[in-house]
């Protein structure tokens, strides 16, 4: 079983998680990784506001409850801008703390990708991360600026 952490970009302390969520539990995004093996959720938390309070806290925290990877959630990149401190980070963390990072969590929406294709804001350093999150299937999925996007979900849900 693999046991994961979630940190989200402070800018969306109110997030309710669901696309997260989902997309691990559809093995979606970056959890597409994890096909073939058990995973676990067992920490959802900001990283503080920058420059990254709460990391190193809510990191140690996330051990304590076994965490083998620690996951920056896709707002990190979908932002505008995209946060300026995920390699910091990702480096302290790995290096420091010795918790594996991956950069994302569901795949980047439509809209974002448009959106940033129109401004050019992604850093170069970041394309590899962007770039693993864009998903012909499953960006749309995850777009829910897109007129039905609830209902569909609902439907999906059986709900």
């Amino acid at each position: 079983m693999k046991r994961i952490g979630i940190i989200i970009c402070d800018r969306y302390n109110t997030c309710d998680g669901g696309k997260c969520f989902r997309s691990a539990r559809e093995r979606d995004g970056a959890f597409k990784d994890y096909v073939d093996e058990e995973i676990e959720i067992i920490g959802y938390s900001t990283c503080g506001g920058c420059p990254g309070g709460n990391i190193e806290y809510v990191v140690n925290g996330m051990k304590k409850y076994g965490a083998d990877v620690v996951h920056f959630a896709t707002g990190f990149l979908a932002g505008y801008p995209p946060c300026p401190y995920i390699q910091t980070f990702k480096d302290f963390i790995e290096k420091n703390l010795g918790v594996k990072v991956v950069v994302g969590t569901h795949p980047m929406p439509t809209n974002y990708i448009e959106n940033h294709a129109n401004i050019k804001d992604i850093p170069q350093e970041y394309q590899e991360y962007w770039d693993s999150l864009v998903d012909a299937e499953g960006s749309p999925k995850y777009d829910s600026s897109k007129e039905g996007y609830f209902s569909e979900l609902s439907k999906e849900l059986g709900k």
